[in-house]
């Protein structure tokens, strides 16, 4: 099949590595626009963008995919299909019907359960057990299309968002890959257990501040639903904290936001048993191990509000 691959960040490179190394032909690449991703306001490519020069690979970088230009080159192109993975703007309905088997999406959930933009965090963060990834058919409505094919990956309740990630990268390629390989022939299962439909907007800057009141487990998926990004905040003071990794213990008699150094360790106060901070970032710093930090306070004390 003759193939226009649709992708930003890097997770999606395992995807267009797999496809690139099989027997369909690769035309071209649409990624979104170069952006200034530094203080010196360079523009630089996107990950996907940048794997598709090393390639040598046409990129395509329009400001919306409805721009005429881009309509009129996705046009020539005349791709059989377009994967998706990732690319990070929506896609308009007379876009969708130009392939002839149209757009098909790599999701990391197991639709219809986390449509939207951060499914992998909201699985940590409700505490789910299982999670995977999901080939559909792109349709306007959001992450709703037609099912190809599903792969499963179980939680331990360890795990952060961004290993999870990088697990469903890998086994989503091989699902990707096996959906692009048959889909000439597989008709796709609709979407119709609309009481199992579960929203994954974008996790805001407020909603990943810890309140320390909350219980420690449910503070841990915080924490590792947010990490590496946004990362899970608190503050000290008037500066903001960062947690990038916590883990529950059985310790009591802390009270809420209630810091405690100790010899190997550094725990804080939950609404039941305390939470170690295993790797922290505070203002202004690099991340560093909670341990380290806690070295560094010399018996100030501290609290996190």
């Amino acid at each position: 099949m003759r193939l226009v691959l649709a992708g930003t960040p890097s997770v999606a490179i395992p995807s267009f590595e797999a496809l690139l190394a099989s027997d369909h032909e690769v035309t071209a690449v649409v990624t979104r626009p170069d952006a200034a991703r530094s203080r010196s306001k360079r523009l630089v490519p996107s990950e996907v963008g940048q794997w598709a020069a090393d390639h040598g690979i046409p990129a395509l970088k329009p400001m919306h995919p409805r721009d005429p230009e881009f309509v009129a080159a996705l046009t020539e192109l005349a791709p059989d299909a377009c994967p998706v993975v990732a690319y990070g703007a929506l896609v308009p309905q007379h876009v969708l019907d130009i392939p002839r088997y149209g757009w098909v999406n790599l999701h990391f959930s197991l639709l219809p359960r986390w449509r939207g933009a951060a499914p992998v965090q909201r699985a940590i963060m409700a505490g789910d057990g299982v999670t995977g990834a999901t080939t559909f058919r792109l349709v306007r409505e959001l992450d709703a299309g037609p099912v190809y094919g599903t792969t499963e990956m179980a939680l331990t309740g360890t795990e952060t968002a961004g290993e999870v990630l990088e697990a469903l990268a890998h086994t989503g390629a091989r699902l990707l890959l096996d959906t692009i390989d048959a889909l000439a022939t597989t008709e796709p299962a609709e979407q119709d257990d609309e009481a199992a439909v579960t929203l994954a907007p974008k996790i805001t800057v407020e909603e990943a501040r810890i309140d320390w009141t909350r219980q420690a487990d449910e503070i841990d998926r915080l924490v590792r639903g947010c990490s590496p990004e946004p990362m899970a905040w608190t503050t000290i003071g008037d500066e903001r904290f960062k947690v990038a990794l916590g883990r529950p213990t059985d310790e009591a008699g802390l009270a809420p936001g209630e810091v405690r150094v100790e010899k190997r360790r550094v725990l804080v106060g939950t609404g039941t048993t305390a939470l170690e901070l295993v790797r922290v970032q505070p203002q202004g710093k690099k991340e560093m191990a909670g341990a380290d930090w806690g070295r560094g306070l010399r018996d100030a004390a501290v609290r996190f509000a």
